[in-house]
């Protein structure tokens, strides 16, 4: 498949995948109509990039289906130039989409190999994005306190340390579970999380390390 042939496929994305569903943030739509996850997925499996539904992208690991980075972006609703952490970096395509929002993104991977992967294409496609080696359930506090926060793996519940470096009025999009799982999004006030929206969702598990490292990619 070709570069046009590619570009059709994602205009098709967008509109049946997207827009038809309710997104209705012309910048998020701008954003995903301009990412080109086929960049992301394995090369074996370019032909369903822009499919309705996740992809294995190795190591246990998935990219997420469009509709929910879509719906993920949108529920962060971060004006241009705000500090976003993504916990789980995984192929980098929530990773792209995020700086096409204008947002500062530092992300997370635990998986060295993903992490690596994962910034060698952000910065081949000319996405500037911090990626860095680390637990998510430990965040990055160093560069805290983030206007979003955005967790592409379930943990069980919210960590502490991640509701701790949510900016006060800052807004987290999060699925937690065991089996079933909810993707929330909730606003932090007055210390805690007040949710506002609720998706029922599968992700796979949120993985986590004695190790919290801060290497760059």
């Amino acid at each position: 498949m070709g570069t046009h042939e590619f570009d059709l496929e994602r205009s098709r994305m967008v509109e049946r995948q997207i827009r038809a569903r309710g997104i209705s943030d012309d910048r998020v739509l701008d954003a995903m109509t301009r990412v080109p996850r086929h960049e992301f997925v394995p090369e074996a499996l370019r032909h369903e990039a822009y499919a309705d539904h996740p992809l294995p992208i190795g190591h246990g690991q998935t990219i997420s289906q469009p509709y929910i980075v879509a719906y993920m972006s949108a529920a962060l609703a971060l004006p241009p130039g705000a500090r976003v952490l993504e916990v789980g970096t995984g192929s980098g395509y929530q990773t792209a989409v995020l700086c096409a929002l204008g947002l500062e993104v530092l992300s997370l991977e635990i998986v060295p190999e993903l992490a690596e992967r994962a910034a060698r294409t952000l910065s081949r496609l000319g996405f500037e994005a911090d990626v860095r080696l680390g637990d998510g359930y430990a965040g990055l506090g160093a560069e805290a306190p983030y206007r979003g926060i955005i967790v592409t793996a379930a943990p069980t519940s919210v960590p502490g340390a991640l509701l701790a470096q949510l900016d006060e009025g800052g807004r987290i999009a999060i699925p937690v579970g065991e089996g079933a799982q909810d993707l929330l999004t909730a606003v932090k006030r007055g210390g805690s999380l007040e949710v506002v929206d609720r998706l029922p969702v599968r992700f796979v598990p949120l993985v986590s390390s004695a190790e919290t490292g801060g290497d760059r990619f």
